[in-house]
């Protein structure tokens, strides 16, 4: 069986969305040669590109872990919650970013602020859900699932969830960029800062920890106190990435 065959399988609401992510960020990656307005020193499309490739990632994973949860009827009003916030941020900061202006940390108008808040509070209320799907993971499975891979599907949740909040610490200080303006020199696409510590670096590692983990789970480690040594040098590893940018310092010096 294909995997989009499986996959449909086991959520078709997530699976189709997920095909509607990335067909837009498919789009926009055939506009942004022909869109000459920028953000921040970079093509105003690429952003919204960048959340919608993320938000398929997202929404295909969810779909694949969640089928092995007994309590199905929570998967499909959690599944819900993440078509709509994720469907509101994506269409929010495409939005904007075919206005040529900010989605996050605009001050220019009570709107601006009203719609960053609503972003904030969507997003808190989506992981809070997370927290409590990730609870189902040490209850009742509708299948025996590895060891390795169980425990790398619960960590991974858990790093997701710690690296969420720390959009928080973004949306504090109103800025992703430390010891330097946001824009400016940065790696290509990502756009990074090779100038200033980065927070969205940490923020991007430590979220996607719910793919990287449970795939270490299923293909590397054949038994559990490896993949949790394994989930133990990622954190540290992320963190310290994350320290480093509170710093100032960039990761990856131009």
């Amino acid at each position: 069986m294909s995997f989009t065959r499986e996959l449909h399988q086991r959520n078709s609401l997530l699976h189709i969305v997920g095909w509607i992510y990335l067909s837009g960020a498919g789009i926009l990656l055939m506009i942004i040669p022909l869109f000459p307005v920028e953000v921040l020193g970079i093509n105003a499309l690429i952003k919204p590109t960048k959340f919608l490739l993320s938000s398929t990632i997202l929404v295909w994973t969810a779909a694949w872990l969640m089928y092995y949860l007994a309590a199905q009827g929570q998967v499909q009003i959690y599944s819900w919650i993440v078509v709509l916030v994720m469907s509101f941020e994506n269409i929010y900061i495409t939005w904007q970013a075919f206005l040529g202006e900010l989605s996050h940390f605009n001050d220019s108008s009570d709107f601006h602020r009203m719609m960053f808040t609503l972003m904030g509070w969507a997003i808190g209320i989506m992981t809070g859900c997370t927290i409590l799907i990730g609870i189902q993971f040490y209850r009742k499975l509708r299948v025996e699932l590895p060891a390795a891979y169980l425990w790398g599907i619960r960590l991974g949740i858990l790093l997701f969830v710690i690296f969420a909040f720390e959009g928080y610490g973004m949306g504090a200080i109103k800025a992703h960029t430390v010891g330097g303006p946001d824009g400016g020199e940065g790696l290509p696409f990502v756009n990074w800062s090779t100038k200033h510590g980065d927070l969205r670096i940490a923020h991007f590692l430590g979220m996607h920890a719910l793919q990287i983990l449970p795939l270490a789970g299923y293909y590397v480690f054949r038994q559990t106190r490896w993949l949790i040594v394994f989930a133990v040098i990622y954190l540290a590893v992320v963190t310290a990435i994350m320290v480093q940018a509170v710093m100032g310092i960039s990761l990856l010096p131009s």
